[in-house]
């Protein structure tokens, strides 16, 4: 008998942006070609425009008051329920750390198992971090003085540009965990990790808009997000010294906060560096009663 079966043609995945919690295509219409480690093509990327980064800070500024008023148990909880998720798309993910940083199958499984780990880890602070930024101050009368961290706002992350998922995850992590909501611009090099990592975020319990995921020139889409008004802060994980430079004067206009790139070794102990650069302190005067 002859076999009259056909080859199938394999599905290529389309990449798309995450803002929202949807997954819209640029509003320009532009992609660009994602290679691996020895240039053979990948996948094409939504190559974003400043519309997109403003539509993403609106997203994000929707988000905040939902997410910062969670308590901070339930946070906890929703970071644990991304580690979950993730752990289930090891595979997944390895492949695709493993085409955008050239590893071996082996050292790509523990770099995403590394950054599984990072998430509980964060998640596991969301409850204990007022304890290292708060206090109960002494003071001088018949008063309780009170001091107790609080989230900043929308942070702008750039993520690193050559861990394209374990140092993503190091840049999310501590932002949101406080109650900050983020625009995270990818690695412009290796963005389908962060692209796909915006897929585990959907159908966790993590509400639309806290992560907003772009994807492109990391300079096209970092210069409006520096000089937004909406924005309160920007971690420069990702830039260059002479972008970083460009985008901290941008960011002056309205005293955001920020992070400058340094170098990072993204498979160490973080600390609480991070964890702590985007809070606010607010203080509190209490009588005593008699």
């Amino acid at each position: 008998m002859s076999d009259d079966r056909t080859e199938r043609l394999s599905v290529l995945k389309t990449y798309k942006l995450f803002v929202g919690g949807k997954f819209p295509r640029s509003e320009s219409g532009r992609v660009y070609e994602v290679t691996d480690h020895k240039g053979s093509w990948l996948a094409n990327a939504p190559l974003s425009s400043r519309k997109d980064a403003r539509d993403a800070v609106v997203a994000a500024r929707k988000a905040f008051g939902g997410w910062s008023g969670a308590t901070a148990y339930n946070r906890g909880q929703i970071l644990y329920r991304v580690a979950e998720m993730l752990e289930g798309r090891r595979e997944q993910f390895a492949r695709e750390v493993a085409d955008a940083e050239g590893l071996g199958k082996s050292k790509a499984a523990a770099v995403v198992d590394a950054a599984v780990d990072r998430w509980v880890w964060y998640a596991g602070w969301s409850d204990k971090v007022a304890q290292i930024a708060g206090a109960a101050n002494p003071v001088a009368g018949p008063y309780f003085n009170l001091s107790t961290p609080e989230p900043t706002g929308v942070v702008a992350v750039l993520a690193p540009q050559e861990s394209s998922f374990l140092g993503l995850v190091s840049v999310i992590a501590p932002a949101i965990v406080t109650g900050n909501t983020t625009v995270v611009v990818a690695s412009e090099r290796a963005p389908l990790p962060a692209l796909s990592l915006g897929e585990v975020l959907a159908t966790s319990d993590l509400p639309g808009g806290v992560v907003n995921i772009l994807s492109g020139r990391t300079a096209e889409i970092a210069a409006p997000l520096a000089a937004h008004q909406d924005v309160n802060a920007i971690d420069l994980a990702g830039a260059d010294p002479e972008l970083a430079r460009t985008l901290e004067e941008a960011a002056a206009d309205n005293l955001k906060r920020v992070v400058r790139p340094q170098p990072v070794d993204w498979s160490a102990d973080p600390g609480t560096g991070r964890l702590l650069a985007f809070l606010e302190t607010k203080t509190v005067w209490h009588p005593m009663g008699v």
